[in-house]
């Protein structure tokens, strides 16, 4: 972003306000962990989900910020040189920014919507259009109402053509967008079911899309979206481009073909020749969107970003690397020799080290401990670097899409107050997902609080750099030092144990340190009956090195609807939390609401809730996002004849001559023998494949007659086609345990 507007004229495009201010803003944040020198930054205090913009004032000062954007007169007051305009909404008067920006620009601007495709026609027409425009774009899929603000801010003096990217909101969004955006050119993907869920019919979604599209010269649609809606709005049909497609070496499926397509045609639109579409068509890329995180060898975390290398791309991937790096030392590695075009995008983020690698397959320097951005244009082939620095190389992994679990933590939250906090359980290693990098990915969207059952697993989180409070829901006394040593907050249930935790603070000096009490009201575990009550209440306020953080409880059947048994309970700790409460001077939280309860219980939500499985949408509700997983790929194919055997206990025999493949996952993965029994399978390109013989510790066998598979195809355990929930059925258990089985041999994947 390279913006050269006076503090003053700010104010007065976004709140006609004239305050004196001759300082050059060069660009715009929101975010804290993203600054690094924040000397000419404008920093909008943007409210969202998970938090209050204006409790990143003081962090974003402490950077070098000054000038401020803010929804609450004085919100600077206390800080020195530090100004501010104030404005009735912040994102509002970023929107109106970038509408002023917008309107300086006279060449085109392309709108691209659609369900699906609209990151990969964005990069592809950007790549075609490279040679002989410069281009501003969205940063990956940058689509929302902050991200195509943030894109259209990206136009500066040397722009030619800018590329947005336009995400569908709720009914009348796309018009309010439109008017910001301007375009001069569109192109509609694709009408799929994304989203539906906003609309009553799909007519009122159909009309939503191209309401992008209003009172534009022209815009392209795909050949088998065939309306006389779109026809009537001045649309261009585009059909399948044939004559191209020998050029394109990616997979040749109608998706893609149908994508290249549209790019084709809006670059032949703006001016590119066929001889250099064709030309360059051989550049595109078949990951447009997707950034990879994995623990790397030597407790290195890898970002892998392999698929592009220009300054915008490599901006975002900077930004990127530089709020999940934690305590971190960063470093880069870019596949190019071109050290001039990218010294000073470099120097603005200070990575610890870069290296320029132009033959990664010869790149020997090794690193500890670091996060290390591996970057490079498709050419360069630096994903095949990525993947020698995975810590893992068995062929069997588990991904984790943390947009999906975005998504589903913002669907819980939308059910709650605004002031309702949100903790995240992340025991169990996250329920087998890696508490480590999750409790990473949790902190930087903002949640209030992380949930741990033992001190191990948040000195763990600790030592990862996280700083997010960390509730451990079982602190047993030989860990009451290393608790406090890490800043862990225990949750007593018990005198005795808060004796013991008293007397250990004590040794150590501390005093008001948060604690969290648990009380029995119906699962009859660990926790205060009613009767310690008036006890616990005397000990509290005789002590002075506690703080009573919080109240909570657990719910025994939070998934039964309507339940007196879990109204009784909700009861009771309300009125004990109340008794407790009373004559504290200072406020507490309380909580007993799980996932389900937050679903069922709503009303109960009280001063925060416990999110745990449902982030990852593994029990088939509609409005979740299947978040998790797992594949592995054929090892070995072979054919079997009639009356031979399958595995241990030849349990298995063949009816007639058969392919087999080999598949290397098994019980030592989690994957239960149980499932031997339970008509289990597998799917291999989208079709399910049963099981032949048990399930042996390190491998599985399946029946793949009658299909044309081969040796390494991928093979989906879970995914799209089979669901936790559907292995859990299965097996006769419970998501929870299907997830808690996963394998620390699993090489994790953590896409965004």
């Amino acid at each position: 972003m390279k913006l050269n507007y006076s503090f003053g004229e700010i104010a007065q495009i976004i709140a006609q306000e004239s305050i004196s201010g001759q300082e050059i803003i060069q660009s715009i944040s929101f975010d804290t962990r993203r600054i690094i020198n924040g000397e000419h930054t404008l920093f909008f205090t943007l409210n969202g989900v998970f938090r209050n913009g204006k409790s990143f004032i003081d962090d974003a000062y402490s950077k070098g910020v000054r000038h401020f954007v803010v929804a609450q007169k004085g919100s600077v007051s206390h800080l020195k040189d530090a100004k501010e305009i104030v404005v009735k909404n912040t994102l509002s008067a970023l929107e109106k920014l970038a509408k002023h920006h917008r309107s300086l620009f006279n060449g085109p601007v392309v709108a691209i919507t659609g369900s699906n495709g609209k990151t990969t026609v964005k990069e592809w027409l950007a790549t075609l259009l490279s040679g002989e425009y410069t281009v501003a774009r969205s940063p990956k899929s940058y689509n929302s109402r902050l991200g195509v603000a943030l894109s259209l801010l990206e136009i500066n003096n040397q722009t030619d053509i800018a590329l947005i990217e336009v995400g569908i909101g709720e009914k009348g969004t796309l018009q309010d967008k439109r008017e910001i955006i301007q375009p001069t050119h569109g192109i509609l993907t694709s009408f799929g079911n994304a989203h539906r869920e906003l609309f009553t019919t799909i007519e009122e979604h159909f009309i939503e899309k191209i309401t992008l599209f209003e009172n534009l010269p022209s815009f392209l649609f795909p050949e088998k979206l065939s309306s006389e809606k779109l026809k009537h709005e001045h649309g261009e049909q585009v059909p399948i481009l044939t004559s191209f497609i020998s050029n394109f070496e990616l997979k040749n499926d109608a998706i893609s073909t149908q994508n290249l397509s549209l790019t084709i045609r809006m670059a032949q639109l703006l001016g590119i020749s066929d001889t250099v579409v064709k030309e360059r068509i051989k550049l595109l890329s078949p990951l447009a969107q997707r950034m990879e995180i994995f623990d790397g060898k030597e407790g290195n975390t890898i970002i892998n970003d392999t698929y592009n290398l220009d300054i915008d791309s490599l901006e975002y991937s900077l930004s990127y690397q530089l709020s999940n790096a934690g305590n971190k030392p960063r470093i880069v590695l870019l596949g190019t020799n071109e050290k001039e075009k990218f010294n000073s995008i470099l120097s603005k983020f200070q990575p610890l080290d870069v290296h320029y690698i132009n033959a990664p397959e010869e790149f020997t320097t090794s690193f500890t401990n670091s996060n290390i951005l591996i970057t490079g244009s498709r050419g360069k082939r630096m994903d095949l670097l990525a993947q020698k620095m995975k810590q893992l190389n068995h062929q069997t992994f588990l991904e984790f899409n943390l947009k999906s679990i975005r998504h589903n933590i913002q669907y819980f939250k939308s059910k709650l107050k605004p002031d309702t906090k949100l903790l995240c359980m992340v025991k169990a290693s996250s329920y087998g997902s890696d508490a480590k990098n999750i409790g990473v990915f949790l902190e930087s969207i903002g949640v209030d609080y992380l949930g741990v059952a033992y001190p191990n697993e948040g000195i763990e989180l600790r030592q990862k750099g996280i700083k997010t409070p960390i509730l451990v829901m079982n602190c047993e006394e030989q860990s009451f030092n290393d608790c406090i040593h890490y800043d862990l907050e225990p949750a007593i249930f018990s005198i005795q144990q808060l004796d013991s935790f008293v007397k250990t603070l004590i040794i150590h000096s501390k005093f008001n340190y948060p604690i969290h009490l648990k009380i029995e009201t119906g699962m009859n575990r660990l926790g205060f009956i009613e009767k310690d009550i008036q006890e616990l209440i005397a000990f509290i306020h005789a002590q002075p090195e506690i703080l009573v953080k919080s109240i909570y409880s657990h719910l025994a059947e939070s998934d039964v609807v309507d339940s007196e048994f879990t109204y009784n309970q909700i009861k009771k700790l309300e009125r004990i939390s109340e008794e407790i409460s009373r004559d504290l001077p200072y406020p507490t939280l309380r909580h007993i609401l799980n996932s389900e309860g937050i679903k069922n219980y709503t009303s109960a939500q009280m001063e925060m809730v416990r999110l745990g499985i449902g982030m990852y949408g593994v029990n088939g509700e509609k409005e979740l996002r299947q978040a998790i997983s797992w594949f592995s790929s054929i090892s070995q194919i072979k054919t079997i004849s009639k009356g031979e055997t399958v595995g241990y206990g030849r349990s298995f025999v063949a009816t007639n001559e058969m392919d087999i493949a080999i598949i290397p996952v098994g019980y030592a993965d989690g994957l239960s023998r149980q499932l031997s029994e339970n008509n289990f399978g597998v799917y291999i390109q989208n079709t399910f494949y049963p099981l032949v013989g048990t399930i042996c510790m390190d491998m599985i066998m399946v029946d793949v007659s009658g299909i044309s598979a081969q040796e390494g195809d991928s093979v989906e355990i879970i995914g799209k086609n089979q669901t936790v929930l559907d292995l859990a059925t299965k097996t006769g258990t419970i998501s929870y345990e299907i997830m808690t089985r996963f394998s620390s041999r699993l090489h994790r994947k953590y896409i965004d």
